[in-house]
């Protein structure tokens, strides 16, 4: 079976829509893991949910090159 290509529009149901953040999130953080292992590079990863909650990936030592550029 293949899979078609997503329309990219604004999901108008609030449950439908936190549902399909925390998936896209979970598959990002995931890639993000998967660059930094195989490609021994380093990796930051900072995501805003829609709430204003902060999720974030680093990999290795980067959170200590990052976070003097990150303002709150």
């Amino acid at each position: 079976r293949k899979r078609g290509r997503v329309e990219l529009r604004r999901i108008e149901d609030r449950t439908s829509r936190q549902v399909r953040f925390s998936k896209r999130r979970s598959g990002l953080f995931k890639k993000a893991f998967e660059l930094s292992v195989l490609c021994d590079a380093e990796v930051a990863l900072v995501v805003f949910s829609p709430a204003g909650r902060l999720y974030e990936f680093v990999s290795s030592d980067t959170r200590y090159t990052v976070y003097p550029y990150v303002y709150y």
